[in-house]
């Protein structure tokens, strides 16, 4: 969306010496925009209004031979996009600005992205916040060469002035020629595509310094108080501090640490699972199991380097924070479900995981790379051993308790994991951290388990809950029935009593 920081007009201009130029423009705001965003596109006849849309859309569409016709006859073609909505109109046979509404361009949605061609036929019934793009030939460059001037108005002067940016890095990096392929996003604020040059290929990341929710956790953010990464650094820290460990992390090829965008190596699509619905590949898993236990077996470093006499400090993931993430659950999760907490089993709540968290604050701490599960698992067949095991989101990484990556991994939010394949791995786990240290503790780290788990779960159904009402993305919803199921999985264990109870009391099941 939107960042709503800049209330003035930001220009800059271009020259496009042909479509490929055009479509990686295009490509590059689309890495940048949002539901909500509007841009306009202005030129004489011939000047490439409709090629600029059209190289967006099938962007947008991973689909590079997508049928996109001119809407001149249609005036408004709607697309259904991986991403988001999008409308592309044409507004050169509008006689009259009130014929927008007949459209449905007056008001523009809210939800969807608006691609405008003939513009000045509005009127000046636009909206003040959008993104303007006047195209023109330029003989003397060639026969196909446009410019392009790319003006951002109101909030959307931000958009603008990082298109800037983000063109002004790649060009230093030497990739502005490159093919961009859209990449599906994720929960985050970030956004990626792929960056081809004959055989090579790299993952762009954009990774803009932004908060997540306002300062209402004692005058913090949601992620400053749980410590999740808000800008670029953390990751970059993390993924050389892992591959100093000997984990297959992305090599970073060029950053930018300030503005947030990275080029790293591109570990390509073969996942840890098969099937539709996807399922665990069970020797995939032991791998990863294996990478695990190896890693939490190490006395890891607490403090990072990130720059020359710059070094990344990796945040403890205290009761504090643990407490604030299953909090989501009442504040979010609850209402959905109508089913709101009294104050004095609010009270009750905290109170009862209070005392429960000391067990985990007491633990032995380690990396814990916090979204260690199958969307984040790039299996490399090319390497060997627990390198196999390619990892690429990390950068939220807090030192904590080990059990905590486990749970990730074998209660996978996104995907089934059969019990009986839980429990294999487990074991497996334990087997390997015994042989490692006769004196780890088996018994102790079930229990461990099971608490994180609960923990884990308890903040999935808040913060599913969330990125439905919150952030407009009602596809988490369909994760919520099988979180439910390992929690009650985890509320089995006879130190969690107290809360199987209490949760059979205050806590509906998520509607199927």
């Amino acid at each position: 969306m939107t960042d709503p920081i800049i209330n003035e007009s930001c220009t800059f201009s271009l020259a496009l010496a042909n479509e490929a130029a055009t479509a990686q423009l295009m490509a590059d705001l689309a890495l940048l925009i949002g539901p909500g965003d509007v841009i306009t596109l202005s030129g004489d006849l011939g000047a490439g209004k409709t090629a600029a849309a059209r190289a967006m859309i099938r962007y947008l569409a991973s689909d590079s031979e997508l049928e996109v016709p001119s809407p001149t006859f249609t005036l408004a073609q709607n697309y259904d996009l991986p991403s988001y909505p999008l409308i592309h109109a044409d507004l050169y046979r509008i006689n009259d600005a009130s014929e927008l509404e007949e459209i449905g361009l007056s008001p523009l949605p809210d939800d969807v992205v608006a691609l405008i061609e003939w513009p000045e036929r509005a009127d000046g019934t636009l909206p003040p916040d959008r993104i303007d793009i006047a195209l023109s030939h330029r003989p003397a460059l060639g026969s196909v060469a446009r410019a392009a001037e790319i003006t951002g108005h109101g909030k959307a002067a931000s958009i603008v002035l990082r298109l800037k940016a983000l063109r002004e890095f790649l060009e230093e990096a030497r990739y502005l020629d490159a093919t961009r392929q859209r990449m599906a996003g994720d929960a985050s604020t970030r956004s990626y595509a792929r960056l081809i040059r004959g055989d090579d290929v790299f993952i762009l990341m954009n990774a803009p310094k932004r908060p997540d929710g306002a300062p209402v956790y004692d005058g913090k953010s949601y992620s400053a108080a749980v410590h999740l990464a808000e800008d670029v650094k953390p990751f970059v820290a993390i993924a050389n501090g892992l591959r100093a460990q000997g984990i297959s992390a992305p090599a970073i090829h060029h950053a930018d640490l300030d503005a947030g965008f990275l080029i790293t190596e591109d570990f390509g699509t073969a996942p840890v699972t098969e099937g539709e619905p996807p399922a665990p590949i069970a020797e995939r898993y032991q791998t990863a199991t294996d990478m695990l236990a190896m890693l939490h077996g190490k006395t890891l470093p607490e403090t990072l380097p990130l720059l020359p006499h710059v070094d990344y400090a990796i945040p403890v993931f205290d009761t504090d924070a643990l407490l604030v993430e299953i909090g989501l659950m009442p504040e979010w999760y609850l209402p959905d479900r109508d089913a709101p907490l009294a104050d004095d089993a609010r009270t009750e709540f905290v109170t009862m995981w209070r005392e429960l968290l000391a067990k985990p604050a007491a633990a032995p701490k380690t990396w814990v790379l916090r979204d260690f599960h199958s969307p984040n698992i790039i299996w490399l067949d090319t390497r060997e051993g627990i390198n196999k095991v390619g990892v690429i989101d990390f950068q939220d990484t807090v030192l904590g308790p080990a059990a905590y990556d486990l749970v990730s991994l074998l209660q996978d939010a996104r995907i089934d994991v059969p019990e009986q394949l839980e429990l294999t791995m487990l074991t497996r786990y334990i087997k390997a951290r015994r042989a490692a240290d006769p004196a780890f503790d088996a018994a102790a780290f079930a229990e461990l388990y099971a608490i994180m788990s609960a923990q884990r779960n308890t903040r999935l159904l808040g913060t599913f809950a969330r990125l439905n009402r919150r952030d407009g993305k009602p596809h988490y919803l369909k994760h919520q029935p099988r979180i439910w199921t390992y929690l009650n999985r985890s509320l089995a264990h006879p130190t969690l009593a107290p809360f199987q109870q209490w949760y059979a009391a205050h806590v509906p099941p998520p509607r199927a």
